[in-house]
């Protein structure tokens, strides 16, 4: 089943929260979710500790460089979804996750030094696929954008990766007081009050765009890797 691993070597681009986010959306449709929240601050853990989460999304707090990936091997025989977020940083465990992956989201925020940590995630996808002798498929995600302006260093950097053909997400993670809602009072998005959370309805309809494309790329770079496999038999 699908492995979806979070990676950035920059902390505090919404890694968790975008997370989070899918993993409540793919959980809101029925799928069964392991979240293996693989952070030192644990803030997986801390959501699920909240109460509302869904009887078929479980939260590991894990595991070590050794044992990351027997982990996801095993939890992905379990559900129907495996999501991972790593620590934020360029590690062994970053690595080793990423070397299980059948994709990787690389978040980041419209800044130039964002930018070039991800990159730096690039690189490391890069370097696992080499290791191990895969394809890793993966996007660029911007976080944390508004939902109404885009600034000229964001259509920058979008048009630098655009020409050096990085893969990104046509759909962005945008600023909303319920992705902070989610941390702070625990469960999903529908499960949240409206009269208490500004513009609900637009981080629903945000989330459930974001979820979407996330399977759909990962049906394109499995048909993908499929025709590569064909055409080398």
């Amino acid at each position: 089943m699908p492995t979806i691993v979070f990676a950035s070597p920059k902390g505090g681009v919404g890694k968790s929260t975008a997370a989070v986010l899918l993993a409540t959306e793919l959980a809101g449709h029925g799928g069964s979710v392991t979240m293996i929240d693989a952070d030192p601050n644990r803030p997986l853990t801390q959501w699920a500790a909240l109460p509302g989460k869904p009887n078929n999304l479980t939260v590991i707090a894990a595991t070590t460089e050794e044992s990351i990936i027997d982990t996801i091997e095993h939890t992905a025989t379990l559900t129907t979804f495996v999501i991972v977020d790593l620590e934020g940083t360029a590690s062994m465990m970053v690595g080793y996750a990423m070397s299980r992956a059948d994709f990787v989201v690389i978040p980041a925020q419209g800044s130039h030094l964002d930018a070039t940590e991800a990159v730096k995630a690039i690189k490391l996808v890069r370097a696992q696929e080499k290791a191990f002798q895969r394809k890793i498929p993966f996007a660029i995600l911007f976080t944390r954008t508004s939902a109404a302006i885009r600034p000229r260093t964001l259509q920058s950097i979008e048009l630098e990766f655009a020409e050096n053909k990085v893969p990104m997400f046509g759909n962005q993670i945008h600023e909303r007081e319920a992705y902070r809602a989610l941390f702070a009072f625990g469960g999903t998005l529908n499960g949240l009050d409206p009269a208490q959370v500004a513009n609900l309805p637009a981080a629903r309809l945000n989330a459930t765009a974001f979820a979407g494309e996330v399977i759909e790329k990962i049906k394109s770079a499995n048909a993908t890797v499929k025709r590569l496999e064909e055409e080398v038999a």
